[in-house]
Parts: structure tokens; sequence; C-alpha cells
């Protein structure tokens, strides 16, 4: 007999469920290790004039102390970046261009110079800036708040790189224009925040930024067109440098930009942010490009609270360019773990490769310095390319699908109607017959239903879950993302197989599959319709995946379609079906004829004897392994249910449809009979269609959203918001099994369900930080100059007993009582306040006996104010803050305009914002600068009205006797021990799980207050 063999790729059990499981398996896989792994650096020369030993070296000095901009280290991490410049350039070059004074007043040694030195290096010692911000929208929808002005002396370091078609005229010198406005801006900070090495933020972009000038300089190398490379100070504060570059000659010369960040420690550095499609195309040169457009709709739609010099480059300047950053893991971000242990030489390359070409794109590309551009779409696909596109054609492509998609499944829905083989919705086939019509049931409304139970149901178990780890855990996906994920992923699934088989068991049907792939496109055509608007109404390209999530759906349901064509008509198999039902009356008539001849032998055969049990055993058929366990059962259909006595005048819709036993074979248990003829292959091409591309569009998306926002919650983002993010991206990743889920056999499904019960628990009831994911919390330290006395705060969430039990853990809050409120700075947070250690900020000789160290805290700040005349709302203010070089004066009623002596002035910023500000915050490049500041306010002076300006900018009246307000100096230095004690408290003894970051400007402020 010969061996039949079952069909590998059959719609049957055990293919689906090993070649669906390896699908996924594959893609998880693929997708983890992207998301996870840095591409390897090369070990010898990447590219030419490019070090990495030396980069790395490099990294190791900046990252080596705490250099925020008011620092004596800030200081010291300029002058090394100086050395570091002109050692590079003296090594590349023959002569050096420095802007020396002889460079300045001799221009024939510049006239030769210029001809042999490739690049210009600029000190920067003279730029300073005035702007303001918006304040907050008002709580009461009344307008904005009042905004913060700034005053900032820039100390920026910038390379011009002159390019093979720039010309040798030093047109900065005496102030002129640029020729052309064509060259490249290349940036990074090189300043930290207080309580961070700034490996990451900034120092990889700065080293990076070193390199590039190494390579530019190189011989053979020199681009188009020029490239200025700047390194600014001042960017953790308030994007201070950037706005001080707007202030040099070199910042009329870029037309676009590539900005260098990091939020994070290591990793991928990711592509988050561009101006358009020409430029976003520089950076395709990359070699392991990572980007997605969502992260730069997030930022257009303010759902991310920070932001980069990429706002200043283009608001301010007008440049067009791209945004890239290191972005996780952002419990690091701002704290002592953003140093070089926690980074590599690997994130180093992979950074600077990508900054490389797309620099060298950038300088040899024609685009236009005054143009806009298009508004872009991005993505990469593993990290191995990267697909680029104008939202216009996504607009087109979302638009053609809309309006095709259907009409197409339309006209071949008509051609199965035309050519009767539609049985999708078809209850019954009609046979004319000699003496009446012949209904022959079709059962093609079976299976209608199943995939929205299924997934209504699966769907709710995954929000469900998310609300109850918000309820019980709400802090578990600091820690524990995967294990979220884990059970996520296993819930759906699991949820969504046992009602399929359950559905499928009772009413099974072979129009499942199609059914499914039609729920899913109408549900998908009606999303594809809001993504459609939100690209052409809000300019929003992040939906990109749901197109081509659509797209892969149609194809599928388009194949489904394709497939009935295989099917008989429904005439022909209802003629099959009437037909076998005839031959089944005959023979059940000559059945009743044989049975009425058999009962007159009755009496005859009840006196014979009877047979041995051997005999009749002998007489029965011989067993097979189809036998039934029953002996002399009923016969049954293909269905394995009892075959009722075949009657062709019985109810036609609980008629069975018998074929012939070779047909029967084909069918799956239970299903239709006309459902012999359905390929059985065509399935995997589906799944193929709705696992794969769904599958990676979705799935990058989903590691990239989540490693970005599953630790903001330290920051007073919503706790929520990440859990119900993984239950959306849940469904779309598994929404497309669901046509082929009732054909799992239970082996993959019950895995699921122990991993679902063990990532439950554990996320139920694990702590939700650890060494490796530390809880953030703020530090602050306020001093009452004239009284002496100060509090330490921490700013933390609020949800659950950390910051009670951090804030418990310090030696110095013992007996204390402490007091914690809703946190004004940072929302969604508590602040934490108690007596804290005295600071020693300012050296001073040892306290005599018995007094205090506070009381010698008047002397860190003089403050003298002066009212200009008794006719005007002026006053002069005089600050100097000892050890210090930013300080700041608030204001308890908004102030109208001010000026600062040596401030430059600049159109393009508004000193005091429509609303007026109650804050103007200073910042110095000298140490102990006394600071000459002139305030005007509006409103009535001793008992005179007059107008002022209110939130909305109406006229109002309002009558005051002067402006009361505070001076503040800050102090952020943190590198010496016991210089801020409170601090160091907190290092020293706050649990393992938790870090330190700053809350404001400076580490430890100093007040005092003034009334005019």
């Amino acid at each position: 007999m010969k061996m039949r063999f079952p069909n590998p790729i059959a719609f049957t059990p055990l293919p689906v469920t090993i070649i669906g499981t390896l699908i996924y398996a594959a893609l998880i896989i693929a997708l983890l290790i992207t998301h996870i792994l840095v591409p390897s650096a090369p070990n010898d020369t990447p590219a030419a004039g490019v070090n990495l030993t030396e980069a790395w070296q490099d990294l190791q000095y900046i990252s080596g102390a705490f250099h925020p901009y008011n620092s004596r280290r800030n200081d010291e991490t300029r002058d090394w970046l100086l050395r570091r410049i002109e050692r590079i350039l003296a090594r590349n070059t023959r002569e050096l261009m420095f802007d020396r004074s002889k460079y300045l007043h001799d221009e024939q040694f510049r006239a030769s110079i210029a001809k042999q030195s490739p690049a210009v290096v600029f000190s920067d010692v003279t730029s300073n800036v005035t702007f303001s911000r918006e304040g907050k929208k008002s709580s009461s929808d009344a307008g904005r708040e009042s905004g913060v002005s700034v005053y900032f002396e820039g100390t920026n370091i910038i390379v011009y790189i002159r390019g093979s078609e720039d010309g040798d005229e030093d047109w900065w010198v005496n102030g002129q224009e640029p020729p052309e406005r064509g060259g490249v801006l290349v940036n990074a900070h090189y300043d930290s925040v207080s309580t961070g090495y700034g490996a990451t933020d900034d120092g990889v972009g700065v080293i990076s930024i070193l390199q590039i000038i190494s390579h530019f300089t190189t011989g053979g190398h020199k681009p188009k067109r020029g490239i200025v490379a700047l390194l600014n100070n001042g960017e953790e504060d308030f994007l201070n440098g950037a706005r001080a570059f707007s202030q040099h000659p070199m910042s009329k010369f870029p037309r676009t930009f590539l900005n260098l960040e990091g939020a994070g420690a290591g990793g991928r550095a990711v592509m988050f942010r561009s101006t358009d499609t020409e430029v976003t195309r520089a950076y395709q040169k990359s070699k392991f490009p990572f980007a997605t457009v969502l992260s730069g709709d997030a930022f257009k739609r303010g759902l991310i609270r920070s932001e980069t010099d990429y706002l200043v480059f283009t608001e301010n300047l007008g440049l067009r360019g791209l945004d890239v950053a290191f972005y996780g893991p952002r419990a690091r971000y701002h704290t002592n773990r953003d140093d070089a242990r926690h980074t590599s030489i690997d994130s180093i390359w992979h950074m600077l490769s990508a900054s490389i070409s797309t620099l060298e794109a950038l300088s040899s590309s024609d685009m236009s310095a005054d143009g806009h551009g298009s508004e872009a779409v991005w993505f990469d696909l593993f990290g191995q390319i990267i697909a680029v596109f104008k939202l216009q054609t996504l607009f087109a492509l979302s638009v053609a699908l809309l309006v095709a998609a259907p009409i197409i499944l339309m006209i071949v829905g008509a051609l199965l109607y035309r050519f009767d083989k539609l049985y999708i919705f078809s209850r019954n086939k009609t046979i004319q017959g000699d003496e009446s019509d012949e209904l022959v049931p079709l059962h093609g409304w079976k299976g209608l239903f199943q995939c929205p139970v299924l997934v209504v149901l699966a769907s709710a178990a995954v929000v469900g879950l998310a609300y109850l780890l918000n309820k019980v855990n709400p802090a578990i996906i600091y820690s524990s993302q995967y294990a979220v994920w884990s059970m996520m992923l296993s819930a759906w699934f699991f949820v969504a197989w046992f009602f399929s088989c359950s559905i499928d068991y009772l009413r099974p049907s072979a129009l499942t599959r199609l059914y499914s792939l039609l729920w899913l496109f109408i549900i998908s055509w009606l999303i594809l319709i809001a993504i459609t608007v939100l690209e052409r109404r809000r300019r929003i390209a992040g939906g990109y995946f749901l197109v081509f999530y659509f797209a892969a759906i149609f194809l599928g349901t388009l194949v489904a379609f394709l497939e009935l064509f295989r099917l008989p008509r429904k005439a022909e198999y209802a003629e099959e079906v009437s037909s076998t039902h005839i031959e089944e009356a005959r023979s059940h008539r000559s059945q009743s004829i044989a049975s009425g001849q058999r009962l007159a032998q009755t009496s005859e055969e009840e006196h014979q004897p009877e047979h041995n049990e051997n005999q009749n055993a002998d007489e029965e058929e011989e067993a097979t392994e189809r036998t039934s366990l029953l002996r002399n059962d009923r016969h049954t259909t293909f269905a394995h249910y009892p075959h009722p006595q075949s009657n062709p005048h019985r109810d036609p819709e609980t008629r069975e449809q018998t074929l012939d036993e070779g047909k029967e074979r084909k069918v799956y248990l239970g299903e239709q009979a006309w459902s012999w003829s359905l390929p059985t292959w065509l399935w995997l091409l589906q799944f193929l269609l709705l696992s794969v591309i769904p599958g990676i569009l979705v799935g990058e998306i989903a590691l990239f959203l989540t490693s970005s926002v599953h630790q903001t919650l330290a920051d007073g983002s919503s706790i929520l918001l990440p859990y119900i993010a993984i239950a959306f991206l849940t469904i779309l990743i598994l929404v497309p099994v669901s046509p082929f889920i009732h054909r799992y056999t239970y082996h993959v499904p019950l895995f699921l369900l122990l991993v679902f019960v063990g990532t439950l628990i554990y996320n139920l009831l694990a702590f939700p930080f650890s060494p490796n994911n530390r809880l953030k919390v703020y530090f602050d330290q306020q001093v009452d100059l004239d009284t002496g006395i100060n509090t330490v705060s921490l700013t933390a969430i609020k949800d659950g007993p950390y910051i009670h039990d951090l804030v418990s853990s310090l030696p110095s809050t013992a007996g204390q009582k402490i007091s914690c409120i809703d946190s004004h700075i940072r929302k969604g947070l508590q602040t934490c306040t108690w007596h804290g250690l005295a600071p020693k900020l300012v050296p001073s000789p040892p306290p005599h006996l018995g007094i205090p160290p506070e009381f010698g805290y008047a002397d860190w700040l003089s403050v003298s104010v002066k009212h200009a005349n008794t006719t005007r709302n002026e006053a002069h203010i005089t600050l100097f803050g000892k050890n210090s070089r930013a300080c700041k004066i608030l204001f308890d009623t908004p102030i109208s305009n001010f000026s600062i002596t040596g401030a430059a002035v600049d159109d393009r910023f508004d000193q005091v914002s429509k609303e007026g500000s109650k804050e103007i915050r200073l910042w110095s490049r000298t140490w102990e600068k006394p600071w000459h500041v002139t305030v005007r306010w509006d409103g009535g002076h001793d008992g005179n009205s007059s107008s002022y300006h209110g939130p909305r900018g109406a006229q109002q009246k309002k009558r005051t006797k002067g402006l009361n307000g505070k001076a503040v100096c800050l102090w952020s230095d943190a590198n010496d021990a016991g210089v801020i004690p409170a601090l160091e408290e907190v290092w020293k003894y706050a649990p393992i799980w938790a870090a330190v970051s700053k809350n404001s400007d400076g580490l430890v402020e100093g007040s005092k207050r003034f009334l005019i």
C-alpha cells in the first residue's frame, strides 16, 4: 500500500502552529536584536582622520566630573576643548589659523594663512543675548501665566571648516554678510547638568564633533561647502548657548544643521526629528540608520516636554536640519549614572558614523537656503535601511487605498456573484424541481461573528490588565517593561485562542478566515480614514505604519476573495447534493422492502441455535484504524456527527450535505461540504502578508515607544499612558493572527497561559525599581540668607511609599516633621521638605564657638534696590553673589520691561513676553560679577491709578505701591566634598534603587527679599 504524507503547509493545526509560531518568534528575536544591540565599531581606522580610541579617551575626561555652566569644571572643560582642537588642527595642517590679535590686525598675515588653513577657530567670549520664554498656560483658561526673561553671556567654541567651493574671503572680520548662505552647522553642547557627568548628554556629541573636525580637515576630505562646528555652552539651563550663537557672525553662514544630543546612556542614536524631506534624505547615507517620524510628531504636538537646540536653529535662525540623540534608558538621564561606564565605543561610532555621512551629504547638497522643503515621513527597517518620502506621498497613498481597496473587493465580489461562487452571506441555494423548488443549505453565514467576538474579548482583557497594573503596582513598568509586554501578549493570544476554538467547535466554518479578514479590513479602513484626515489637516505623519498595516490586510483579504474562485458553482454543488439525497431515498425504500421480508422469517430465526462467540467474531467486519470504538454505531458524516436517515423532504436547514468519499476527505472537520476544493496552502501567503509587514513596522514602534516612555513617570508624566500604549500595540501586533488562531493546537496557548500567570504575579508583586533602573528623585536646597534657615526637598512620584521611604532613610531627617505636598514645578510629582544640613558654598573662616554657620549666609548675596524717580514705575537693582556666576530676580507681580548694562539687543528675541515677566535669569561668563538691572512695570504708584496688560493683553486698572520680590543666586558645583552636605547625604544614604537629579538650575539657591 502506497504511503501518503500530509501536506506540510496545509491549513491544519500542526502546520499552522509550527509555521505561525516560528514566524512570530523570528520577528520578535530580530526586532529585539536590533533594538538592544548596537552595531560593533570597527577595529581599524573607520574613516580618514577618525580615531575611536582617542575619542574614547576624550570621553573619559569630559565625563570625569560634573561640569554645568555654573561650575569651575566647566571653564576647565572649555580650555581643554580649545587645546584639543588646536592639537587636531596642528596635526592635520601645516599652519593653524586662530583668532589671535595678529590674525585680526595683520591683513597680510591673514591673507597668507587663509590659503593654507582649512579651519578657523573662534573662542567666542563676547556674544550675549537677552530673550524671553512664554509662561505656562493658565489652569483657569485665562491665557498664559507671566513668562521668564533671560540674559546670558556665551562662551561658545566655533570651528569653521572651509569648503572647496567657499571663497578665501574673511567676510566675518569686518562684519560683512557671507557671500552665500550654503554651509552646514553641526552642534553639541559641552555643559552638563549639576548632577550628571554628561557622558551621553552631551559628551558623545562633543567628542563626535572633535572627530568630525579631524576627518574634514584631513587631506582629501575637504567638504564641498563649509561646515561650522559649534560646541555651545549653557544648553541645559534654557538652550542659552544656541541663542548666544545667534549673535556671532558665523551664525549667518549655515543653511542646514545637524544637532547631536543625548537623553539616556548608551544604545543607538536615533534620528528623531527633521524639518523636511530633503535634509532627511541626507541621513539615508548612514550605514546603520535608526529613526522614526513618530517621535517628530510627538514633539510637534507638544507631547514631549523637553527641548533641544533644534528649537533655536529652526525658529530663531530659520535653518533646516536634523536632531539625532541617544534616548534611553531615561532613568540614567541627568544623574551620576550618565557616565562613560554606561555607554560604549560602539555607541560613539553609531553617532559618529551617522554624523559624518550626513554632513557629507548636506555639504554636497544643492538645496535652497531660503526654502522650507516638504514635510517628510521616515522610518528604518531593522536598523539597516531607512525609508524617506514626502508626507504628500503618504497622503496620496492613503487616499488611493481608501478609494481603490473597497472598489477592488466589490469588483471581485461582483465577479464571484456573476460566476455563482459568492458563498459568503449565502444561506441556501434554490434548485428548481419538477414538482416544487428545493432549498439546499450552504451555511455561508457560519463564522461571520467569530472575529469581532474574540478580538473584543481579548482586547478587553489587555486593557483591563493595564488598569489593574495601574491600580495595584503602577511603577512596575519602570524596570520591567518586557515583563509587562510578555503578560499583555500572552494574555491576548490565549483569550483569543480560547474563544476562537470554542466558537469554532460549536459552529465550524470554512469561511472563518475570510470573515475575519473582512472584519479587519472594515475596521482598518475606518482607522485609515482618521489617519488620512490627520495627515491632511494636522500634518501628522506618524500614522504611516497604519497605512501599510491596512495595505497588508487589504492584500490578505483580496487573496481570500480570489480563493473563492476555486469553489464549485453554487448551482452545481446544490445539484450534486440533491442527486445524492435522491439516491439515498431510493436506497431507503429498498431497505424498507427487504426489512419486510426479514420480518416474515422472524419466527423461524428465533428457533435457530445461536452461533458461538468465535463464529460471530469471524462474521464481523475486520476492524481498522478508522473503525469506531463502538460496535453497531450509526453511520456518521464527515463532521463526525450522527447521520440521520436520509429524507429528501426534511427541513433543508438541517439536511446534511453529503458528497462522495473522495471529496469528503478534503473537507476539514465540521466545515461546509463545498469547501473541499479550497486551496490548502494560500493561508501561508495571507499569514506572511498580515504578520511580516505589520509585525516589523508595529514592533519597531512598540519597542522604541515603550523604551522612550516607560521611565517618564519619574518626570511626572502619566503612569497609565504607557500601559494603555502597550495594550493598544499588543492588539495591533496580534490581531493579524486572528483569522488563523482557531487552527492552533493547545500547546502554544497553554505555554502562553503559564507565561501570563507567571508575569501577572510578578508584575503585581515585584518591587518596581532596581540598581539598573533607579527611581529618579529631584534634589533642591533653598536658603533664606536673611534668616539663615535652609530647607532641603526631594521630589518624586507620589504613587506608593517610595519618596517617604527615601526621605526617612536620611539621618538628618530623624525626629523632624516632613512636609509633603504636590510639586509646583513638576506636575504629577510630590515634594517632601525638611530642615537640611547647612551648605558650605562660600569659603569663610571657622565660625566662633557657639555661633552657627547660618549667621554668615548674609554675606553670600548682596542686593540693593533704588527707585529711579517718583513719576515712573522704574527701579535699579544691583546684586552680587559670591562664588557664583548665576543669579535671578523674582517679582511678585510681572514687569513690563528691563535692561542690563552691556546687554545686546536683537529684534528676533522678545525681552519680555506679552504677559510680562515675573523672573529675570542672569548668567555671566565671569565669576562674582555685579549685576546692574533696570526694571519697569505697569500699574499705579503711591496710590495713582494707571493701566497694565493682563493675562490676555487686555487693558486693566490696578493700584500698586511698588514692586516686591527677591534676589536669588545659584550654586551648582558639587564636585568638591563637603560643599553641599545635604546632597552628599542623599547620595550616600539613599536606597540603591534611587538616583538623584537636579530639580532646578541651582542645587542650592540663596535668596534675599526686597521691596521697592
